[in-house]
């Protein structure tokens, strides 16, 4: 069993209050959770209203699979929000 896990730290420079952030990670989350099958949530920086940060993780047999689909999940967020991706940590264990 491989477990994988990324932090994504997105900028969304038009958001002005917590407000809008919420809608803009709300809407992220849901996308993803309707197309791939791993645990998504915002893990920091809730206080500030223009940073994201999301942490991922999945469950796969083999490194191989996991990796590919946090890489199909980071190709999925940067092509589906206008936020910029700033940052990205991954880990596999």
């Amino acid at each position: 069993m491989i477990i994988e896990t990324a932090r994504v730290t997105l900028y969304a420079s038009w958001v002005n209050s917590l407000k809008e952030k919420r809608m803009v990670v709300k809407s992220i989350i849901d996308k993803i959770n309707g197309r791939f099958n791993v645990s998504i949530a915002e893990v920091a920086e809730q206080d500030t209203h223009r940073t994201i940060v999301l942490g991922l993780a999945c469950i796969a047999v083999t490194a191989a699979l996991a990796d590919s689909m946090i890489e199909s999940i980071l190709l999925f967020i940067e092509n589906n929000t206008d936020a910029e991706v700033i940052d990205i940590q991954r880990e596999t264990r």
